[in-house]
């Protein structure tokens, strides 16, 4: 396997991850927000031994298993710690995700700590620590690996992620700002299928061109609005890139006919309305659950793109395959 495909792989597990965290952080619990008050089920006072056992000992079969499994697939060849500098691939899309994979395993950890009955202020602390510790151990990982090493930039892009949730947990006690995914359909994973994915799961996970990053806030929580205003609603300011098939730059491209191909990288930026579902207090708790699964993940709405090749665009609904 040659070293770009074992990049992607890497990728591709980081990714993986960070969808497995917000299934199972959503799926557990949709918690109260202090700008719109909702009881789910009522807290315990104290630990719950049988739920905390579960999620000790479930957390730390996750991250040895994965780690093993990542040592004997992707990091046999080890070679003395070194950095490197990936800052300007992927017009920073990899760094935006790191942030969010971050942030989400934070979120995931503070959530499953809650839930067995853990303080608020030691969850918050041990949901960050453990997003910490299992980005940290990856960039370590990759430092002592043949090919790439320990990125700065991607550590950056880790704390960045887990100090949004931690500082917004501790200095307001509930997420204003959050961070969102999304993802259409590109034309460009045909023509590197073996770095940008063959079906669409994997496209989902390594075409940065078809991926979306969100960052959703919650109106009632900023604005000095009435008790009328809807405590759901959002707006969101979000980021893509379009064009990309390498990391720094395009490799050289022929088609079926034997023409060449040629793709203009440039950046994408976008505003739409977004809903937290977490704020909605006419669901049933079981419904709450449910649809909690959707909360890292961009709602389709109406949404205005600018990029310096097709200026401002508007969309009805879901933005166009590129």
């Amino acid at each position: 396997m040659n070293k770009p495909d074992i990049k992607a792989l890497s990728t591709n597990l980081r990714r993986s991850i960070w969808l497995f965290c917000c299934v199972c952080l959503l799926s557990q619990s949709v918690r109260a927000q202090v700008a719109n008050p909702i009881s789910i089920t009522p807290e315990s006072t104290g630990v719950r031994e049988g739920r905390f056992i579960g999620v000790v000992v479930g957390t730390a079969a996750f991250y040895t298993l994965t780690l093993l499994l990542l040592k004997k697939q992707w990091y046999k060849k080890k070679v003395p710690f070194h950095s490197f500098n990936d800052n300007g691939e992927w017009l920073q899309m990899d760094k935006i995700g790191h942030m969010t994979t971050a942030y989400c395993m934070s979120r995931g950890g503070y959530e499953l700590m809650r839930w067995s009955g853990v303080s608020e202020g030691a969850s918050t602390l041990t949901g960050g620590l453990l997003a910490l510790l299992f980005q940290t151990t990856i960039e370590v990982f990759d430092g002592h690996s043949e090919g790439w090493g320990f990125s700065k930039g991607d550590m950056a892009a880790n704390l960045a992620g887990t100090a949004l949730f931690v500082g917004q947990q501790y200095g307001a006690g509930q997420q204003v700002v959050t961070l969102k995914y999304g993802f259409r359909k590109t034309i460009f994973p045909q023509y590197r299928p073996n770095l940008l994915g063959h079906s669409v799961g994997q496209q989902m996970l390594k075409d940065y061109n078809g991926q979306q990053y969100w960052l959703s806030v919650n109106l009632a929580s900023v604005l000095p609005v009435g008790p009328s205003f809807p405590r759901w609603l959002n707006m969101d300011v979000g980021y893509s890139g379009s064009g990309m098939i390498g990391g720094h730059e395009n490799p050289r491209v022929i088609d079926k006919d034997g023409n060449e191909v040629k793709f203009e990288r440039y950046r994408q930026f976008f505003i739409s309305p977004d809903a937290d579902l977490s704020r909605v207090g006419t669901f049933s708790p079981s419904l709450q659950r449910f649809i909690g699964t959707a909360q890292f993940f961009k709602i389709p709405a109406p949404s205005l793109e600018y990029n310096k090749q097709k200026g401002v665009r508007f969309h009805p609904f879901l933005l166009p395959k590129e």
